[in-house]
């Protein structure tokens, strides 16, 4: 089944001319930055479809005559075809005023030949526009959208529960074409795991190639500070929701939590092509941590820590080595860790930033080598 990108042309392949927006004149057309090194990279190295869609607001009238429109429309998609990227159609809406038209964007009465067509993997496909109306349309076509979000102003001018209605059907917000290709390139990273026993329930949010957002509440405080660690230091992006009977104690939710974070990580590992794999570091302040990390399929845990409290903060230290296992068994990873030091707090959070440097290491992913790193071709 082919995958399509059903592309938006003004704000995403060429610059908006504010304050009409229309491209009506020579002098207005400028395309988007890079966009032809990596649509064309798309192209060459990628199987998806490519269809223009488009809203022309009152195309053919005295405001906007389509002798204005139709030789830069041509211009443009020669410009495009001389790099090798044809589209397969284009598809253009010309109400006017904004009428609610089953045509227009967001709707997707233009788009019935890709809906009713068994040939089209349209779950899969992917919407590339500039507008709140194109992601809109990707959740009407039952897909996701790439928003290139240059204006922010477009989503704060929307209503909260609407944006709130349309983030899960944006895969990426960015302003960069790049972005665009290497994501198609190297695959979602992105994952959403639920784990839920009689003794805790957790839900997880993991981006792998986010910007270190983190946001986590497992009822423990020194644990969410261990955890905050974790996912700054190592460029993931990470929620992290616990619900765990602490009126038991803290043992649960901490052996529950390192099980879930590594199912989550692992899931959005995927089949690891192209993954550095190995990863290792950290010293902080007085102390020396090593932490060597394989993403290799197997698990292992060497354990060289030793502490002299009983807790740091309200987590207690034998419960360290029991988060690391329950992690490493969950990743399948090897994970030797070493640290040596006077200050227990430095001890254990210098763990915890090594640990993410190393992972951010060893998940980097080379789009130019998308191979195995394995002589055994499977990790």
């Amino acid at each position: 089944m082919k995958k399509i990108l059903f592309i938006d042309r003004d704000g995403t392949l060429i610059k908006e001319a504010p304050p009409t927006y229309q491209i009506d004149s020579w002098g207005k057309i400028e395309f988007y930055p890079q966009v032809f090194q990596y649509l064309g990279r798309i192209v060459r190295e990628l199987d998806y479809t490519l269809v223009m869609v488009t809203n022309q607001d009152g195309l053919g009238t005295p405001s906007f005559p389509e002798k204005n429109f139709w030789p830069i429309q041509n211009y443009i998609l020669r410009c495009f075809e001389n790099e090798g990227i044809r589209f397969h159609s284009v598809h253009i809406d010309k109400s006017f005023p904004y009428e609610k038209k089953p045509t227009r964007k967001p709707g997707t009465a233009m788009l019935k030949e890709y809906l009713s067509n068994s040939e089209f993997d349209i779950k899969n496909s992917l919407v590339i526009g500039d507008r709140t109306t194109d992601v809109q349309l990707a959740k009407n076509l039952g897909c996701k959208a790439f928003w290139l979000n240059n204006d922010p102003s477009l989503g704060k001018n929307e209503p909260v529960d609407k944006m709130d209605s349309l983030q899960p059907y944006i895969a990426l917000e960015t302003t960069e074409w790049r972005k665009i290709y290497e994501f198609l390139k190297t695959g979602n990273r992105n994952t959403h795991l639920e784990r839920k026993t009689n003794e805790t329930h957790i839900a997880i949010d993991m981006n792998l190639d986010g910007s270190g957002k983190t946001e986590i509440k497992t009822g423990l405080g020194f644990f969410d500070h261990m955890l905050d660690q974790l996912g700054r230091h190592s460029g993931m992006d990470l929620k992290i929701t616990v619900a765990g009977d602490l009126h038991v104690d803290e043992h649960h939710t901490i052996e529950d939590t390192g099980i879930a974070l590594g199912e989550a990580l692992a899931k959005a590992l995927g089949n690891k092509a192209g993954i550095e794999r190995y990863g290792f570091v950290l010293p902080m302040d007085d102390c020396l941590a090593q932490v060597a990390i394989d993403f290799g399929g197997r698990s292992w845990l060497a354990w060289d820590v030793n502490f002299k409290r009983e807790k740091i903060g309200d987590m207690p230290t034998e419960m360290f080595y029991h988060f690391f296992k329950s992690f490493s068994d969950a990743v399948r990873c090897n994970l030797n860790i070493k640290a040596q030091g006077d200050n227990e707090h430095h001890k254990i959070e210098s763990i915890f930033k090594a640990l993410a440097r190393g992972i951010k290491m060893a998940i980097k992913k080379d789009i130019n080598n998308m191979q195995m790193p394995s002589t055994k071709g499977i990790l």
